[in-house]
């Protein structure tokens, strides 16, 4: 028997204070970050997947995590290789790590994020991983006091951790414009057809 593959651990880098204040420090699909420190601002981009941004005012201690599905589906399997790309394992480990860092659940907060459904005529993942997360804070009594979720749009969200402060920003597309064909000018003359 093999052990399981642990989920990848929270973010620790120490990253240069820029010229805002702060150590930017992205966040990936299935990775969390957790910490105190009033200089860290995480940031990640979202198209269909979902990201908690939890605080806990009284500790000043805050957490993001991003993950891309909300549950595995009735009766799937799930490796634990996998389990970090799914939302009922990743707001686990994000609420435990941050209790681990002096959080105390009862005062957790949320602020929620992506859950895009970027193209027409596709499963709506994005809408069933923002369900998934508000249903999942509700059975937890952790009040979302903002959200930005759904639309077509993809987001870049930025969250500082011990501030509790979060803002999100749509990402424009960047498909190139199409190309407009413009037919050759037709030469003035006198209107007769040339043959080749």
């Amino acid at each position: 028997m093999t052990a399981p593959v642990p989920a990848p651990a929270p973010r620790r880098t120490v990253a240069p204070l820029r010229a805002d204040g702060f150590r930017h420090l992205g966040i990936v699909q299935g990775e969390r970050g957790v910490s105190a420190d009033p200089e860290v601002l995480y940031s990640t981009i979202l198209g269909s997947c979902v990201a908690a941004c939890l605080f806990d005012a009284g500790a000043s201690v805050g957490g993001i995590n991003h993950f891309l599905l909300g549950e595995p589906q009735p009766g799937q399997v799930v490796d634990a290789a996998a389990e970090h790309r799914y939302g009922v394992h990743a707001m686990e480990l994000l609420i435990n790590e941050m209790l681990r860092h002096g959080a105390r659940r009862e005062r957790l907060r949320a602020h929620l994020y992506g859950g895009a459904n970027l193209h027409a005529g596709m499963r709506a993942i994005g809408s069933a991983n923002a369900a998934f997360a508000i249903r999942f804070l509700e059975q937890e009594h952790i009040p979302v006091l903002k959200q930005d979720l759904g639309g077509r749009a993809a987001r870049r969200v930025e969250f500082q951790p011990a501030h509790g402060r979060s803002r999100s920003r749509l990402v424009p597309d960047a498909a190139p414009p199409p190309i407009r064909r413009v037919p050759p000018p037709v030469p003035a003359g006198s209107g007769d057809l040339d043959l080749f």
